[in-house]
């Protein structure tokens, strides 16, 4: 059905034989934006048609023509993921606007284009709205002073304690980067301390209002964290339609079970987790994305509990999705002590508690 449908909507046999370079990016621009007015009501099986012939397309067309797919593409919630990964691979006139918002990519992706690609790259890279430690040890680690800037004036950039003093330690002279990290709210004691014995005196100086309270500004960093706390911001970052759509298909092949969630856990697929741990939970997709993105992982945890599942699963469930930012390790180690504490038989009661109210 897939080559059938591509057939339809690119004759690429004829492509092929078209000279007109005009022709090819013509067409390219009016798939992408087809597709981008329709992408929220696409079936599963539409958006990899939509991959197929966009992916293909990339090879076959202008750099200009490939800028403008990115751009159509770049902030939807759902979009085809192969074409997405060519494009952030591309030329930065291209991968920029895929860098910068796409949710499509993983951390994965963003560690290996760090690695691989260019400082522009990097610098794009390091201006997304959320980035977790794993991506910015990287970009510290293989950035120049524009990445490092960026990366440190990003409030929604996680930093560890191994970035933030691969940060101080590049600062050197550069107080633009000094001053960007004084204005961050999460720096520990011994970052404060470290910095300012390096820092200019303007910088010194903002150390110490952030600490004593004396600025009435609420730092970047402080304002995104705010947003961070929303269960909104999160839900809104994921295809959960999708990913219900993929494991529902390998529930009535291959079957689902633990392994599954795993796997999808370790991948950093947070959304077809979501959806793997709702049918082995029992729930709908609607409780689990919700209980899924929450601080209070309570509600979590007893149908983990009553599912059976092992320990070192929800611990790498705890590991991803909007929990890899909003939990800290201590926070991590308080939850998995919690979960080996509830009784299975008092969590299948509970489940099957809100199973009768639910169809009450």
């Amino acid at each position: 059905m897939s080559n059938m449908s591509t057939t339809e909507l690119v004759n690429f046999e004829a492509l092929a034989n078209e000279n007109d370079m005009s022709r090819r990016n013509e067409l390219a621009r009016n798939v992408a934006t087809l597709f981008s007015l329709t992408s929220e009501k696409c079936s599963e099986e539409q958006i990899e048609v939509y991959d197929s012939v966009l992916v293909r397309l990339s090879d076959m067309v202008e750099m200009q023509a490939r800028a403008f797919i990115a751009g159509r593409l770049a902030s939807l919630r759902r979009a085809p993921e192969a074409t997405i990964r060519r494009l952030a691979n591309d030329e930065i006139e291209v991968a920029k606007p895929v860098l910068e918002s796409s949710t499509i990519l993983r951390d994965t992706d963003l560690v290996e284009i760090s690695m691989k690609r260019s400082e522009d790259h990097r610098v794009a890279i390091a201006a997304r709205e959320i980035l977790s430690d794993m991506v910015t040890d990287v970009l510290v680690e293989t950035g120049g002073s524009a990445v490092h800037q960026t990366v440190a004036r990003n409030g929604g950039a996680s930093l560890s304690s191994k970035g933030v003093l691969g940060l101080i330690q590049a600062s050197g002279l550069d107080e633009d980067l000094q001053m960007a990290l004084a204005n961050r709210s999460d720096l520990d004691e011994q970052a404060v301390s470290t910095l300012a014995s390096l820092a200019s005196e303007r910088v010194r100086m903002r150390l110490l209002e952030a600490n004593t309270g004396t600025d009435g500004d609420v730092p970047q960093a402080a304002r995104v964290a705010a947003q961070k706390l929303s269960n909104d911001f999160w839900l809104g970052r994921y295809d959960f339609e999708t990913a219900m759509g993929r494991v529902m298909t390998l529930a009535r092949g291959p079957g689902i079970d633990e392994d599954t969630l795993i796997h999808f856990a370790e991948e950093d697929r947070f959304a077809e987790a979501v959806a793997t741990f709702a049918m082995i939970g029992d729930i709908g997709i609607e409780e689990a994305k919700h209980w899924m993105v929450r601080s209070d992982t309570d509600p979590f945890l007893i149908v983990a509990k009553a599912a059976n599942l092992d320990v070192s699963t929800v611990e790498k469930l705890l590991k991803v999705g909007p929990w890899r930012y909003r939990l800290r390790e201590p926070d991590r180690a308080r939850i998995v002590a919690r979960f080996k504490g509830i009784n299975p038989q008092s969590a299948r009661m509970l489940v099957n508690q809100w199973h009768s109210r639910v169809a009450c």
